[in-house]
């Protein structure tokens, strides 16, 4: 499974509402937000700490189903737990059937590799502090698995 975050280019100053799109590509199908009219571009550090915080009781088996609509967007997807591991299905269709292993690790590589290139450049506020908080609370489930 392949998870990608991105920022939009040319928005000015960088800042925590920057828009930024979402690649996720499985062996089942892939799920793209840019290049949709209407546009599904998301505010993307939102949306990546909601992403975090949504699969928290899923990767922990609190629940069985978890749905995720990205910040300011229609791009959403939906993660259900069976007996052969977690779908992952978008508006679009199927993408993945993958371990909770395998989607806490890639989804942790695509937030950290988003934080490392672009959280340092963005004014310390709340967006910038909720996705660090969000990252370290969701590295210590993903080490767990």
């Amino acid at each position: 499974m392949i998870i990608e975050f991105s920022v939009r280019p040319n928005q000015g100053d960088p800042s925590g509402f920057d828009l930024g799109d979402m690649l996720w590509r499985g062996e089942l199908g892939e799920a793209v937000s840019a290049g949709h009219v209407p546009d599904q571009g998301m505010m993307i550090y939102i949306s990546v700490t909601q992403l975090m915080d949504c699969l928290d009781g899923l990767l922990n088996g609190r629940t069985k189903t978890a749905a995720f609509t990205g910040a300011d967007t229609s791009f959403g997807l939906t993660f259900r737990l069976t007996k052969k591991g977690i779908t992952v299905t978008a508006q679009s269709g199927p993408i993945a059937l993958v371990s909770p292993a395998v989607l806490a690790r890639t989804l942790l590589s695509a937030a950290e590799e988003l934080a490392h290139s672009h959280l340092d450049s963005l004014p310390p506020d709340g967006v910038s502090d909720d996705y660090v908080a969000a990252l370290m609370k969701f590295r210590s489930n993903a080490s767990a698995r």
